[in-house]
């Protein structure tokens, strides 16, 4: 059976400190809190979702906050709010530096990710010129800069969770394995090129993803000579995280459908960008179950919120993937799947070698109606959320 002290132990704690001089801290803080504590998380991660906590106030008679426990959870992820205030004072720099001298000690289990809200930590040299540069965001409105940080910090701690992931599926990877943590994740954009709006947002995708350091995945320009393009591009939408830009042509181009059936039946993070001008004649069926975003396919001002969206899906991949690796006596007969079950999945589950006769997907349940259409096209197949499934419904 499941030992529950495995998959009660959380995979991820967030530490977020600043000084209590610095103003904004507190929404900055309160921000992550909420991003990482919503439904979104407490699906994969269980329990309440990441937990996110804070370091900010002295204990009385003290200068500086207590210490950050590096023990309460796989990995552990620190937040430096790092402003004048904080390089002004003393006894918060040396606070710093041990910190992050005691997360150096642990490998890559435990990091510091400074984010520079001023220049001063810069000038200073406090932290490298690759900290999260909150003070070049200085004309963006705030709801921009929380989602760029939170976009930088999500991708970070899908580093982290690869690398615990390659620790229980490989045990003998180094706590140091730098090549492991700093592979990236790689984004394929499904789009059709047989209308202008589908090739000018890819190659906008593209750009953006290049700048702000995503790999991104895009045929015109990736495929080596002599490999058939067919071959190269279903490999790859197995193994990346996919942005589906749904324009009014993208439903009826075979390899559009081939793209998004592949993507689901090897249950890739997916996001779908809403990009109709006018009329989609037939929507795919197999492009729901997932988030859609929508966004005006010539103003293209969203494509920064449909990366965010994507890199939270990312995300909850690894999470539910450690999870599920962290399931003792699950059994050949039972699949797990990253999202709720949808009846595409069928079709995985009837060619697994051992047929399964148990899902088990992320909470909350879902509802009836489905459970019944599920029951009349697979009798036989129980479907259980990971809550249910862990509370002993399983045998």
């Amino acid at each position: 059976m499941t030992d529950p002290a495995k998959v009660t132990r959380p995979l991820l704690a967030v530490y977020v400190a600043w000084h209590p001089s610095f103003q904004d801290g507190e929404n900055i803080s309160r921000s992550l809190f909420q991003h990482y504590r919503r439904d979104l998380y407490r699906n994969v991660a269980g329990g309440s979702g990441l937990p996110v906590m804070y370091r900010s106030q002295p204990p009385e008679g003290q200068a500086v906050p207590i210490d950050i426990d590096l023990n309460g959870a796989e990995a552990t992820a620190i937040i430096f709010l790092v402003d004048e205030n904080w390089t002004g004072d003393a006894d918060w720099m040396a606070w710093a530096r041990r910190v992050s001298d005691q997360a150096d000690q642990t490998g890559l289990r435990a990091l510091v990710f400074p984010v520079a809200i001023d220049n001063s930590a810069i000038a200073k040299g406090v932290v490298p010129e690759q900290a999260v540069r909150w003070d070049k965001w200085s004309t963006e409105t705030e709801s921009v800069k929380l989602g760029r940080l939170v976009t930088a910090l999500s991708y970070q701690f899908c580093r982290m969770m690869r690398h615990f992931l390659e620790h229980l599926e490989r045990p003998g990877v180094s706590d140091d394995d730098l090549l492991t943590f700093l592979r990236k994740v790689e984004v394929f954009l499904s789009h059709s090129k047989h209308d202008a709006d589908g090739v000018a947002i890819a190659l906008a995708f593209r750009k953006y993803m290049q700048d702000a350091d995503y790999d991104s995945f895009f045929d015109v320009f990736n495929i080596p000579i002599g490999l058939r393009f067919n071959r190269v591009l279903l490999e790859k939408v197995r193994v990346s995280a996919v942005v589906a830009i749904h324009t009014d042509s993208y439903s009826t181009r075979e390899w559009c459908r081939q793209e998004m059936i592949q993507a689901k039946l090897h249950n890739s993070p997916l996001v779908v960008a809403n990009c109709i001008k006018d009329i989609d004649e037939r929507g795919f069926p197999y492009m729901a179950n997932v988030p859609i975003v929508r966004m005006d396919p010539e103003k293209r001002d969203r494509i920064e919120i449909i990366v965010a969206r994507l890199m939270d899906e990312v995300l909850k991949d690894f999470l539910w993937r450690c999870r599920v690796r962290l399931f003792a006596g699950a059994g050949e007969n039972v699949a797990f799947l990253p999202r709720p079950p949808e009846l595409i999945v069928l079709t995985a589950l009837k060619s697994r070698a051992v047929p399964s006769d148990t899902v088990v997907y992320p909470d909350p349940p879902i509802g009836a109606e489905e459970i019944d259409l599920f029951a009349k096209a697979a009798p036989g197949i129980r479907l259980l959320s990971a809550t249910e499934w862990l509370a002993g419904a399983a045998p």
